[in-house]
Formats: structure tokens, C-alpha cells, sequence
């Protein structure tokens, strides 16, 4: 499940390391720099539930390895962009099969396990993704000093397609996994979806955890770049080892899950995620160091608490819950993206912060008044 999450995200997020290489090799601006990356996360929220209709109809693991091998040409075809835009078209296609990993991959794990064993699945499942999502940063900033980041995309895209191979050998087949093809048990299941408090509170939290995540490591490589720090590609990609913590730290939250449940977990969690981002208006370049490794840490155990909140507690349709919970969580990142850049275009950084902390205000008063409080370990 770990690995799983790793090569789902490995291309979301990469192209953040090389935004100021773009902008000066295309002469983009900050939002058009967004926006490549909202790209991929526009179409995972556009694809998410539609993906997961259809995976309750067909199955599972035929589609975690087929999406793994769509996944692996538009990778390749990055490497040709001949402008800012087209790259935007290719980072499209990569989002377009991404659900079909994560929605399903969430849905598996419901439905072949049961109690604790789902949990800390999730948890495994969520630190693959931090991994996924640092490796990919990590290694395309590092690839660009060494080979660029064209040749660079080659090698990311052979990297996907290894792991759709090490899937299809390695993932065991559903044993408790049932097809429902009716469309119109699907629609009925959608409308109850949308009414469902678990659900609905689930995708807004999601909505503003990735608005907060994408905005701040996004536009967070431009203010680096400039002066006084002026990094490079690869010094930028270090700073990426923050989100390492995240592996650490999720499995972890699984212990603050069963002690103290969902809602007081995200609460806290959100609290310690602003004083992060805060901590980013520092002027050395350690204090900023610091400020996002508390703020990626926070942000990555709501994720976990959200996502098992879901899981523990929507029993039917999984995967259509699943896929609706992924839409929100990627509008929230699209528009992390795309108002993150109007912002820093207008007030830098210091402007950037004030947004992020205005939507993670958000999210702690969504998990206030909208989650419903699950009873701890000791109660």
C-alpha cells in the first residue's frame, strides 16, 4: 500500500522543483507557473468519482495497473513541451489517471480489511504518498542540474511504468471486492453521498488541506529562488526533505486517531499547521526550513485522520465516497494553485501566507462544527 501511494504521486507534484527554471525558459508568469501544476490536480478532481463509479462496476487491481501505465506516456510526452501551455496539456493527462490509483487504491483497503488493520493501512498508504510526493520533487530537481529536466521526465516516466509492473505482481486480487454495473444504483448512491455529513464534511476539510499544501510549496520555490536565497534547482529539491517527516509522522497518527478520534486529531493538527506556516515569514533561511516541516507534518496527519474517517464510516459505495472526497481535495488544490499565484504576483510571499492561514482557519472551524466526534480508545 506504502509503495502504491509512492508511484501515485511521484508526478503529481514534481514540477514544482523546476517552476523557476519554467518561468525563465518558457517567459511565464507566476499564475501561468501555478497553473501547470493545478493542471494535474484540476483533472484528478474532474476524474475522481467518475473513476470510481466505474471501478465499482469493474474492479480493482486491473485498475491501479492500468492507470499506473496511462500514467507513463503524458510523463514522457512533458519532456517535449514546446511551451508553457502544452506542458499544461500534458500535466492535464497525467491528473486524468491518477484516481484511478488512489480512489481505488482507498477502496481496495476498505473492503479487504476490516477495524484497526484499515487504519493503519490508510496511514501506510498516506506516508507512500508524502514519499511519492517528496521523491518526486526530489529526484526532478536533482535530474535537471544533472541532465535537465526534459531528459529528466524520461526517466520519471520509466520509473512509472517499473511500477506498474511491480503492481500487477506484487497486488494481491480482491477477494471481497463485488461489481455493481448498475448506473442507476451508482446515481442513487451519489445522491445519498451528497447529503451524507461524513462525506460532505470530509471533502471541504480535504478541499482546504490541499489548497494549504499546494499553495505553500508551490510559491514557496519562487520566493526561495529570489533574493536573499537565490537557491538552485537542487538546493530547492533538498528543501523538500521536509515532507520525509510525513513518512515518520502519519503512521504515527494512527496512535492519535484510536486515542483521541478524528475531530480532535484534525483540530490539532490544523492548529500546528498555521503556526508553520507562520513560522515561514522568518527571514532565515533555517526558520523557513523549520516553519515547513511543521506545516507539511500537520497537514499530512488531517489528511490521515480525514481519509480513515471516511473509510470507518461510509459503508457502502466506498469508492464513489472515496472519489467525491478526492474532488474536493482537488478543487481545493486547483484554486491553491491558481489564487496562490494571483497572490504572490500581487504581495510575494507575505501576502501568500495570509491566504494560506485564512483557509486553514477554514478548515478548523469545518472540523469544529462539522465532524462528527468519534469515540477515543479509552472512552
Amino acid at each position: 500500500m506504502g509503495l502504491i501511494g509512492m508511484f501515485a504521486f511521484l508526478q503529481v507534484y514534481s514540477v514544482q522543483a523546476i517552476l523557476p527554471v519554467l518561468i525563465t525558459d518558457f517567459a511565464a508568469t507566476e499564475v501561468q507557473a501555478g497553473m501547470v501544476v493545478g493542471a494535474t490536480i484540476l483533472a484528478i478532481a474532474i476524474m475522481s468519482p467518475f473513476l470510481g463509479m466505474l471501478s465499482d462496476a469493474v474492479g480493482r487491481k486491473v485498475f491501479i495497473v492500468g492507470a499506473l501505465l496511462f500514467l507513463a506516456i503524458p510523463t514522457a510526452l512533458i519532456a517535449q513541451s514546446p511551451s508553457i501551455g502544452w506542458m499544461g496539456v500534458w500535466r492535464f493527462l497525467q491528473g486524468l489517471s491518477v484516481p484511478g490509483i488512489t480512489v481505488v487504491t482507498i477502496a481496495y483497503i476498505g473492503e479487504e480489511f476490516e477495524g484497526r488493520a484499515v487504519t493503519e493501512l490508510m496511514s501506510f498508504y498516506v506516508s507512500g504518498s508524502v514519499l511519492g510526493g517528496f521523491m518526486g520533487r526530489f529526484l526532478l530537481g536533482h535530474l535537471h542540474e544533472l541532465i535537465g529536466w526534459r531528459a529528466g521526465y524520461y526517466v520519471m516516466a520509466a520509473m512509472t511504468l517499473l511500477g506498474a509492473l511491480w503492481v500487477t505482481k506484487m497486488l494481491p486480487a480482491s477477494r471481497q471486492f463485488v461489481a455493481n454495473p448498475n448506473f442507476r444504483s451508482a446515481i442513487q448512491t451519489l445522491g445519498e453521498h451528497l447529503v451524507n455529513r461524513y462525506v460532505v464534511t470530509s471533502c471541504l476539510l480535504g478541499a482546504c488541506v490541499l489548497f494549504s499544501l499546494v499553495g505553500c510549496f508551490t510559491f514557496i520555490n519562487l520566493h526561495l529562488a529570489d533574493t536573499p536565497y537565490e537557491l538552485s534547482t537542487g538546493a530547492l529539491a533538498n528543501i523538500f526533505a521536509v515532507y520525509l517527516l510525513g513518512v515518520i509522522i502519519t503512521p504515527l497518527s494512527t496512535t492519535l486517531l484510536r486515542r483521541f478520534g478524528s475531530a480532535r486529531t484534525v483540530r490539532v493538527a490544523v492548529v500546528v499547521s498555521m503556526l508553520g506556516v507562520l513560522l515561514t515569514l522568518v527571514a532565515p533561511l533555517w526558520g523557513v526550513v523549520i516553519g515547513l516541516a511543521v506545516m507539511s507534518s500537520g497537514v499530512f496527519i488531517t489528511q490521515s485522520a480525514t481519509i480513515s474517517y471516511i473509510a470507518v464510516n461510509v459503508k457502502k459505495g466506498r469508492s464513489l465516497a472515496s472519489g467525491l472526497y478526492y474532488m474536493g481535495y482537488y478543487v481545493g488544490g486547483t484554486l491553491g494553485a491558481w489564487l496562490g499565484g494571483i497572490t504572490y504576483a500581487r504581495g510575494q510571499w507575505s501576502l501568500t501566507v495570509w491566504l494560506l492561514l485564512f483557509v486553514q482557519v477554514l478548515a478548523l472551524l469545518i472540523a469544529s462544527f462539522g465532524m462528527i466526534k468519534t469515540k477515543s480508545k479509552a472512552a
